[in-house]
């Protein structure tokens, strides 16, 4: 199982980014979240995730701007589950607030923390990298080809050549995360499984 935990940065001065946030991870399919997510503390939101793609994927949304240290853990969950996020408890739970903690001095706003998790941590943290250095007109082609759109409508609704889109999107290194996305979700996946993460009863 995995638990994000999220901690706004900067939120004395920056307006209250968490109602957004919860927004964006609520929209998404219910089979994918154990549990709802939700303010825990302050600025800070906690939600517990089933799927390793469904975690990556909010690990990334969380990430893509710099106003959250993003704490990712895996481990088991004790059963049965509560109705809300902020009754669970378990080693997920406890990851989850080690790795926030350590995002917090982390240049990539990221950390994972669960038995065995050093390698994944690395390589999450490189794909964000990666992002980090994406233009805005970099974000502009992704979000429309991850909308579905070909590079030819891209092309159209931006007002530019397709030549020019491919351009956009080898700078982005598009084709790279394309790439990095499916193999870091087996490598989540793997690391859920030998955690042993499925979820247990308290004793």
């Amino acid at each position: 199982m995995f638990v994000v935990t999220a901690d706004q940065r900067a939120s004395r001065v920056n307006a209250d980014a968490v109602p957004a946030a919860l927004a964006a991870v609520n929209r998404r399919d219910a089979g994918e979240l154990a549990l709802a997510p939700e303010r825990t503390a302050g600025d800070e939101l906690q939600v517990a995730i089933a799927d390793p793609a469904a975690a990556l994927s909010i690990v990334l949304e969380l990430t893509r701007t710099e106003g959250w240290s993003v704490g990712l853990g895996v481990g088991a969950i004790e059963l049965p589950l509560p109705d809300s996020v902020r009754a669970a408890r378990g080693p997920a739970f406890v990851h989850a607030r080690d790795a926030v903690e350590r995002a917090k001095r982390a240049p990539t706003r990221f950390a994972l923390t669960g038995d065995g998790s050093e390698d994944a941590e690395a390589l999450v943290r490189l794909l964000i990298e990666v992002r980090d250095r994406r233009t805005p007109e970099g974000w502009e082609v992704y979000d429309l080809l991850a909308g579905g759109v070909t590079q030819r409508e891209a092309a159209a609704r931006l007002g530019i050549s397709e030549g020019a889109v491919s351009l956009r999107a080898k700078a982005a290194a598009l084709r790279a995360e394309e790439a990095a996305v499916p193999a870091l979700e087996r490598i989540l996946a793997r690391l859920d499984a030998e955690a042993g993460s499925s979820p247990e009863r308290p004793v």
